[in-house]
């Protein structure tokens, strides 16, 4: 295995607030008693960043945080956890906070945006000067609209400069999708789950495109240049590039006590695949599926992702 080169994370810089336990709300001033609360690290990028970081890539995050505790307690979390931190500290806002009602097979995400969307494609090229970076992974962008808005032509900008690229949109808020056909056609991998590879190949696909099953929907956005790695839970992940077949790993069975973060690791994982010069797109694929399930091994996004060592034992195990 070959030293993993750098990878820049680019995105969202968060507090989660994870509930588990009876967190179906019911209004009418109806008291309910939790089986845990943790306020953890979160954000999208984050997550992916710390996944990275433990699965031995030097690995780096660009964000804003707000003048305030959780901002502080974001940019030490990180640091702690051996993410180079390239975090501007913006007073114009609070820092993000989202609150996650966590139950066993799915999850309600309440989110405070604050300093999220202030970050800028300035921000981004000062990181990958800074770095050296030579892949760049893009989470949530659709949290950041005026970012959002200019992602297309920083992308090209870094494919021109031989760097990769890779996104998991994470769902968009408002359902547009708005200039992510662009993005597709200069990204090179993209990572959604199965209900947001419905939504963007709906948004992207012509009207007569055939949209009956996931592998045609993939097939859409792969038209478009970018290889598509899908997040399928307990089914494990699958990876499809253009003129080949669905590439599939199954994940683990475990017991799951919290799914916040899954598919970040599962991205953490495929990048450190990548980033380590793995090759083979089913042994990356499945890096991405072992990655993703040992971190529903504990409450937030980041308290059980998977060490190198750890995950190239259960890889091993299941070739």
């Amino acid at each position: 295995m070959t030293p993993a080169f750098p990878v820049l994370v680019v995105g969202d810089a968060n507090v989660d607030l994870v509930l588990h336990g009876d967190v179906v709300p019911r209004f009418g001033q109806v008291e309910q008693l939790l089986d845990d609360a943790r306020l953890v690290l979160g954000g999208s990028a984050s997550i992916v960043a710390t996944g990275l970081a433990r699965l031995g890539v030097p690995a780096s995050l660009v964000a804003v945080v707000g003048d305030d505790e959780f901002g502080r307690y974001c940019t030490t979390a990180l640091r702690d956890a051996g993410v180079d931190t390239h975090v501007r500290i913006d007073g114009a806002a609070p820092t993000g906070i989202s609150v996650i009602l966590s139950a066993p097979d799915d999850r309600s995400i309440l989110t405070l945006a604050g300093t999220i969307p202030l970050l800028t494609a300035d921000d981004v090229r000062a990181a990958v000067a800074a770095t050296g970076a030579r892949w760049v992974h893009f989470a949530s962008p659709f949290l950041m609209p005026a970012f959002a808005a200019g992602l297309a032509a920083l992308v090209a900008e870094l494919a021109a400069a031989g760097v990769g690229t890779s996104i998991d949109t994470n769902w968009d808020p408002t359902e547009q999708w708005s200039g992510l056909a662009e993005v597709l056609a200069v990204v090179d991998i993209v990572l959604p789950n199965r209900a947001e590879l419905t939504a963007i190949a709906a948004a992207v696909a012509p009207p007569e495109a055939d949209l009956s099953s996931p592998e045609l929907a993939a097939a859409t956005i792969v038209a478009r240049g970018a290889r598509v790695v899908v997040k399928d839970g307990s089914a494990g992940g699958w990876s499809l590039a253009a003129l080949g077949v669905p590439v599939r790993a199954a994940g683990l069975q475990l017991d799951v006590v919290d799914t916040t973060g899954a598919g970040d690791s599962f991205d953490a994982g495929y990048l450190a695949a990548v980033a380590h010069g793995v090759g083979d797109e089913q042994r990356r694929v499945r890096w991405a599926t072992v990655a993703g399930s040992l971190s529903t091994r504990a409450l937030g996004g980041t308290g059980a992702q998977a060490t190198l060592d750890e995950l190239r034992l259960h890889v091993e195990r299941l070739e």
